[in-house]
């Protein structure tokens, strides 16, 4: 791909189709409050367009619409409805798909319009003709009606790729019908950036129309060939939050948005902007209860975390010395991984992360790097747990871990009902809070979460923060695969607040074991976030 300038226009509209091609993503079912609850949040990001679904052809699409035209007032967005051109062989105004587009009441209508040749012919079963003449006359009609158009070439690049001059007339013939954009399509998603490249760039030498870009990333390279489209000439790019869509997904948008934003300095946001990205990314991932991933460019939870002794030291120094912008500028933020790897440095700057400035406690640093080293060779993991490793570091400064109960005992039994193939699990608890003895029974679909509902049960009257503690993640894995059932165990788990979540970490010779400790360690450290007065 040849060097070019950053684009010469700055208002590059970012278009986001999580509702609708993000919806296809293999497990992922939106219902309508979901959308109506999501589209709020791509405008609070300041998107220029949110596209909301396909009405007319999907019931719960025409009902979002329905809903969206009462309830949802955007405040930077723009509501698009998406649908295909008029049948063969019709004409737009009797399209009964065509008309549901108007009727969704959407300012803004994109078509979905072939450009490859062999889908005209082989999946339409018309010719090349015909398919140009349902997109003059689909773009005409709604521009007519006064909606903003924009085309959607489907699988133009392998359509340019084996007859060009086609996919070519697929464009202008959009353009000269009045659409607002034509959006190139990578829709199998095996482009390169350099293809993109060279392609966006003859397609704009031959028309001054808006160009987009909608890639998926079936290569691995569709927030690269959005970044080479815009850079050759495409002033539109679309794709979903966090990259859902079939398949391998589509374009992440967050990734392109803070790519134009941060390293092209095109500014493409309204709204919030970048600042609040991780935040919304997030709050779209609870919606759509689908995990974020960790290792997201910009805003996952290790896109700035560094682990090793060297990069720490070099951080302590510069923290821009290993990280590619300041972690601030999307809401998020670095974080130091606490390992076997960790030297003093990391633990210091660890310490500094979770608010205790341990500059100078030379023996402090050498007493906790020791203990993290230790645990570590027995199979503990603080990496991702920093709530089990910040209860180590107040126990290492205070002298002793908070304590609000002390335990006495806690059984687990398992009954299985051959007659009905019934499992059920109960778990005792006998603990103390101060003076005060307390025996507690929970029942639950496994052991460990009657353990978790016997534990809460004996501590809740006496700490009531921890009946808003949720448990949300749960891992186990075996460290010596080859004692099998014997085999040390590790539990990571994950709790929440309702408003921030911490992870702990548990090593025993059995998942029960490991589970307990995993639990309590999560329970103290709520409470310590929540302000409780140990005992």
């Amino acid at each position: 791909m040849s060097t070019a300038s950053k684009p010469d226009v700055a208002d590059v509209h970012v278009y986001d189709t999580t509702l609708r091609d993000g919806a296809q993503q293999e497990g992922m079912n939106l219902s309508v409050a979901d959308k109506l609850a999501i589209a709020p949040l791509l405008d609070e990001l300041g998107v220029t367009f949110i596209e909301g679904g396909w009405p007319g052809a999907i019931p719960k699409d025409t009902e979002f619409f329905a809903r969206a035209e009462k309830d949802l007032t955007f405040s930077n967005a723009e509501l698009a409805a998406f649908g295909s051109t008029r049948k063969a062989g019709g004409r737009a105004h009797t399209d009964t798909q065509v008309r549901a587009l108007l009727d969704s009441a959407a300012p803004t209508i994109t078509l979905v319009a072939k450009s490859d040749i062999r889908h005209v012919e082989r999946a339409l079963r018309t010719d090349g003709d015909e398919n140009l003449a349902m997109i003059a006359d689909t773009v005409a009609y709604l521009t007519d009606a006064g909606r903003r158009v924009i085309v959607d070439a489907e699988h133009f690049f392998d359509g340019y790729r084996f007859d060009p001059d086609y996919a070519l007339r697929a464009v202008t013939t959009a353009f000269e019908a009045g659409a607002d954009v034509v959006a190139l399509c990578d829709t199998n998603g095996g482009m390169l950036p350099d293809w993109v490249f060279d392609i966006v760039s003859s397609v704009r030498e031959r028309t001054d129309g808006r160009l987009g870009i909608h890639a998926h990333n079936d290569s691995g390279c569709a927030v690269a060939n959005s970044m080479a489209a815009v850079i050759a000439g495409a002033h539109h790019v679309q794709g979903t939050v966090n990259g859902y869509g079939e398949r391998t997904g589509n374009a992440d948008l967050l990734a392109v948005v803070a790519n134009l934003e941060l390293k092209l300095e095109i500014p493409v946001l309204g709204g919030a902007g970048l600042a609040e990205v991780t935040r919304i990314a997030h709050a779209v991932s609870e919606i759509t209860n689908i995990a974020p991933f960790a290792r997201q460019p910009y805003i996952g939870a290790s896109a700035f975390a560094h682990k090793a002794g060297l990069h720490a030291s070099a951080i302590r120094v510069d923290p821009d010395l290993y990280q590619h912008i300041d972690p601030r500028k999307v809401g998020n933020d670095m974080r130091m991984l606490v390992s076997d790897m960790a030297g003093r440095a990391s633990i210091e700057l660890k310490g500094r992360e979770l608010g205790f400035d341990l500059s100078g406690q030379s023996d402090l640093l050498g007493r906790v790097t020791e203990r993290v080293k230790d645990a570590e060779a027995n199979g503990y993991t603080f990496d991702a747990a920093d709530a089990s490793f910040e209860l180590l570091l107040r126990e290492e400064i205070a002298g002793t871990r908070p304590a609000y109960f002390r335990t006495e005992s806690w059984r687990a039994i398992v009954e299985h009902t051959q007659q009905t193939g019934e499992v059920n699990a109960e778990a005792t608890v006998k603990l103390h809070t101060g003076d005060v003895r307390v025996v507690s029974t929970g029942e639950g679909n496994g052991p460990v979460n009657a353990l978790d509902a016997a534990l809460r049960q004996s501590l809740v009257t006496a700490y009531p923060a921890i009946e808003d503690f949720e448990l949300i993640d749960y891992k186990v894995r075996l460290l010596d695969s080859s004692h099998g059932t014997d085999a040390v165990t590790r539990v990571l788990l994950e709790m929440t607040d309702g408003q921030d979540s911490w992870s702990t970490v548990g090593v025993g010779p059995n998942i029960l074991e490991a589970s307990w400790e995993a639990l309590v360690d999560s329970l103290v450290y709520g409470l310590v976030r929540h302000d409780v007065v140990p005992l």
